[in-house]
């Protein structure tokens, strides 16, 4: 049986009177990787940014590797160092060399050596293959490029998790593959991710498991195979056929 790294029991998100999560159940074993669809405004990212506690939750609990997330202080801030976060937006220091941007969380958070955290970003930045753009600044690079450095800056950190959230929305289409590609290596490594995607494609490719949400519940679960062409709700049905079909 697969080890739980990530598990969401029960939980509940409210902003207001809005009921952003119902009931969301859902378990993410050590090297899954977890693809998560639906329709706009139907909880995905809420559900991505709950489990770092990006967004708080209003009930229930959502353990990751037999912790349960801590509500604040440095606990959070040790735990948060376990789960890698990409973002729609990169989020780089636009003021830090690319190298910079990966060193500065190993050195200031893991107490890594500057040496060896060097070392280590030249080595990920090739993996990404952005080695040569190590001395530019975020400004300089392209979009995908700078999406790439975000993975690299979340993979220095040796993470047990990494969680994407629409990765590729922000990208022009040319730039989309680059970063799936890397995407595609890491699930190929095992490395264990949730993936909040519009790209079916990826879905297809990579996803250990499909979730569809829709209106902040989990409608239904299932292999991509299984899901792309069987779908069970009249809600993913009617999803998938408003999809251009590649």
């Amino acid at each position: 049986m697969a080890e739980p790294l990530v598990v969401i029991d029960a939980v509940e998100k409210h902003y207001g009177d809005f009921h952003a999560l119902k009931n969301i159940d859902l378990t993410v074993s050590r090297g899954e990787v977890v693809v998560v669809i639906g329709p706009s405004g139907s909880g995905k990212s809420t559900l991505c940014r709950t489990i770092n506690r990006l967004e708080t939750i209003t009930s229930g609990s959502i353990t990751i590797d037999g912790k349960e997330l801590p509500k604040e202080g440095k606990a959070l801030a040790a735990l948060r160092a376990d789960v890698g976060m990409v973002f729609q937006s990169f989020n780089l220091f636009s003021h830090l060399t690319i190298l910079e941007n990966v060193t500065l969380g190993p050195i200031r958070v893991r107490g890594m050596k500057k040496s060896d955290a060097e070392n280590q970003a030249r080595e990920l930045l090739d993996r990404v293959g952005i080695a040569h753009q190590a001395d530019k600044l975020p400004a300089q690079l392209s979009g995908g490029q700078q999406q790439r450095v975000a993975i690299a800056r979340s993979l220095a950190m040796h993470p047990k998790v990494m969680l994407f959230d629409e990765p590729t929305s922000a990208l022009d289409p040319e730039m989309i593959n680059e970063v799936l590609d890397v995407m595609v290596g890491l699930a190929k490594e095992g490395m264990t991710m949730v993936v909040v995607t519009h790209e079916m494609g990826f879905a297809r490719k990579a996803a250990d498991r499909v979730v569809f949400m829709a209106d902040g519940e989990i409608v239904e679960e299932a292999t991509p195979e299984e899901f792309f062409t069987n779908p069970r709700s009249d809600r993913a049905k009617d999803f998938l056929s408003k999809l251009i079909t590649n």
